[in-house]
């Protein structure tokens, strides 16, 4: 007696091949996040990051939302600082139902703004003279963008396309820091009813400008839900997403947090000279755009990292130099030196000031040095050659026959790069044109 067997060898056959086909489809439902991917969405995720972090230290320092702190000149903690200006700082929450009033003083001949900028590091405003001619000084209301709050007379409503904003006020300080310092303390800040206050988003917090791994993805959920203005930012957006998803298997955690020690903080350093898509010449670098970035996220990530809360180009350019005349990285220890022909002086570049500052290459803060001097700007005690030049020296001791105010010191030891700013930018330097000169051994 034989058992049938319920499959001829051909229906076996035709079964098994059937089976076989199938498992590539199926494995074909779960793709591999690649290198590539990975690198995006970190990239994209980072500049909310360092933005998230800050706002809880600053919440953890003691400021509290619709309040200005003022801060003394060169008492700021972040990357990059200008430390030609008194910074006022707020975190400011608008809703439907109220508005922030601002109160700015009446300035003359000297530069000053307020500025707002968004949970990524984008301004969203700024309340000066130059944006508000008719309007320069008295009250201001940042409200809610389609908001109808009934606001006092003779106040000029800013509208903001977000519910929090990150507020900095900047006098410049000048030749009298007392009369800076005294204009700086008449901001006032209150809001016009009870808004609801956010919760402040608890981020991953990380060391200075040490990068995260891929830890950075734990918090991503959380850092996606401040809304990014830029439009097209869906596919990265998803890609995080995917991310957060991805590593709660530990085997994919690790691959991932592999990729991004190696790939994506290769793809950082290689971005990083020309911050983004930017330009070099004679060692200097400035960035493609500043405070807006539209859809360059890679670009607002390298300025969010090495100078948090940078303001748009029509307020100020950014150069950074950190090359000699042999591309070799500046170095603390050694005496340099950069002049600026007649024709081509830093206060031709401006309407306002110019400003050099030196910081440590690592960790983006200022030199320390004996003779607390920071930077070399307008208002400096500046001698000039006898064919009209000017010549900056950069040294850990003032060089023979140099005059005071054309020294800024560095503190041996480290490597370190300058911070050339100018303040309503003119000219070359507004048209992307202009570079400083070069920056010689001296």
């Amino acid at each position: 007696m034989s058992l049938r067997l319920p499959f001829t060898r051909a229906a076996t056959a035709a079964w098994l091949m059937t089976a076989c086909l199938q498992v590539p489809v199926a494995l074909a439902q779960t793709p591999v996040i690649t290198d590539q991917a990975i690198s995006d969405a970190y990239i994209y995720l980072y500049s909310r990051l360092l933005v998230a972090r800050q706002q809880q230290l600053d919440f953890k320092a003691g400021m509290q939302w619709n309040t200005l702190s003022h801060h003394q000149p060169g008492a700021v903690d972040w990357p990059n600082p200008n430390v030609d200006v008194a910074y006022s700082e707020a975190w400011v929450a608008v809703d439907e139902n109220s508005c922030t009033l601002i109160s700015v003083p009446e300035i003359r001949g000297r530069y000053y703004t307020v500025q707002f900028l968004n949970g990524w590091g984008e301004t969203l405003a700024n309340i000066n003279e130059r944006v508000f001619p008719k309007h320069p000084h008295g009250e201001f209301a940042a409200c809610l963008q389609g908001s109808k709050v009934k606001l006092p007379a003779n106040t000029q409503r800013v509208d903001l396309a977000a519910r929090t904003a990150r507020v900095l006020a900047r006098v410049e300080l000048g030749s009298d820091w007392s009369e800076a310092e005294r204009l700086q303390h008449a901001f006032k800040m209150r809001p016009t009813g009870t808004p609801q206050l956010p919760e402040i988003a608890q981020t991953l917090m990380f060391p200075g400008q040490q990068l995260p791994g891929v830890e950075a993805f734990d918090s991503a959920t959380l850092a996606l839900q401040e809304p990014d203005l830029n439009p097209g930012m869906e596919p990265l957006q998803a890609k995080v997403r995917a991310i957060a998803a991805a590593i709660a298997d530990p085997l994919e955690r690790a691959r991932i947090d592999k990729s991004i020690r190696s790939h994506t903080f290769a793809d950082l350093a290689k971005a990083a000279p020309l911050i983004g898509h930017g330009r070099v010449n004679n060692g200097w670098g400035r960035p493609s755009t500043s405070g807006t970035y539209g859809s360059d996220y890679l670009t607002r990530t390298l300025v969010n990292h090495g100078g948090i809360w940078a303001n748009t180009q029509q307020e100020v350019v950014y150069y950074r130099g950190g090359l000699d005349e042999n591309g070799k990285p500046l170095e603390s220890a050694q005496s340099y030196s950069m002049t600026f022909p007649a024709d081509q002086l830093p206060a031709s570049m401006v309407n306002y000031y110019w400003s050099i500052t030196a910081t440590d290459a690592r960790h983006f803060r200022v030199l320390p040095n004996a003779q607390n001097r920071f930077a070399i700007n307008s208002h400096s005690p500046l001698a000039y050659n006898k064919d009209g030049s000017l010549t900056l020296h950069f040294a850990p001791t003032k060089p023979q026959e140099v005059a005071d105010g054309n020294w800024l010191p560095t503190s041996p030891g480290q490597n370190y790069r300058l911070v050339l700013r100018f303040y309503g930018a003119k000219g070359g330097a507004t048209a992307g044109e202009y570079f400083p000169p070069v920056i010689k051994h001296s």
